[in-house]
């Protein structure tokens, strides 16, 4: 089986870059994941994407052999989480997981038996990793909890506990506010960067993988000093508006205070 680069790397003690993909375009897909990410996961919960567009956009990224294809579910939801495997996502980011219960859920549905019950058919996921895939997906194939609620936290020991979990991924935004907080990508109030310290040091201590979504380097620097392996750095989107708008703002900024009539 193709081997889960992002694992390898994480095992080997070192950070990753990941990208985030809400466009459902293959060409857009296949530009950005080819600009030297160690991972690019497919936002099907707040994306603009489904299933359908899952497979040809997984290609697009794979088209870039060193990065690893990954996905948020829309939900911890069996036929989800089955369905972006079989499609040949090396990775499952799940959003919401506050419980055990939620976690061994999500283990139960990303694991074939007999540490879980994921349903054998991986239709491409045979073709991209290999025909031995369902023997080694277990181990190679990534779990990830989202951990963005204070529920989550008061449950963090118990979350991580779970047996074939990988790891834990922040959500800042909808952690902040839950905690009663201005949703941010780069927090700053003191309660929320304790927690987002907490959950690192924790998730470490397990010899279990912490990841964080961020608004860019300088933040995603943050994340890794405090012991985070794992970093997004916004989203497809929002990296395309703001490249475009600081390239308007800088045009705009030498062009003459008056243009030269020309009539």
């Amino acid at each position: 089986m193709k081997p889960n680069l992002l694992k390898s790397l994480l095992a080997a003690g070192k950070t990753a870059v990941n990208g985030w993909i809400s466009i459902p375009s293959p060409f857009a897909a296949e530009i950005y994941a080819a600009q030297g990410f160690d991972s690019v996961a497919l936002d099907m919960q707040h994306g603009a994407l489904d299933i359908n567009d899952a497979v040809p956009l997984l290609q697009a990224i794979c088209l870039s052999p060193n990065v690893t294809p990954m996905a948020r579910v829309p939900w911890n939801n069996p036929a989800d989480i089955m369905r972006v495997l079989d499609a040949g996502a090396m990775g499952i980011i799940c959003p919401m997981i506050n419980t055990r219960m939620e976690a061994q859920a999500l283990v139960e549905a990303g694991r074939y038996p007999p540490m879980g019950a994921r349903s054998f058919g991986p239709f491409r996921a045979a073709q991209y990793a290999g025909a031995d895939y369902w023997q080694h997906a277990n181990s190679e194939v990534l779990l990830i909890a989202m951990i963005e609620t204070r529920e989550a936290l008061k449950n963090l020991d118990e979350i991580l506990a779970v047996k074939g979990l990988d790891g834990v991924y922040v959500g800042p935004s909808d952690l902040s506010i839950s905690m009663g907080k201005t949703p941010t990508l780069d927090p700053s109030d003191k309660d929320v960067l304790g927690a987002i310290a907490e959950i690192a040091k924790k998730t470490r201590a397990k010899g279990l993988i912490a990841g964080a979504h961020t608004d860019g380097p300088k933040t995603a620097a943050k994340r890794y000093a405090e012991g985070y392996q794992f970093c997004t750095l916004l989203n497809d989107v929002r990296v395309m508006a703001n490249a475009v708008n600081a390239l308007i703002k800088e045009t705009k900024g030498l062009a003459p205070a008056e243009a030269s009539k020309t009539y």
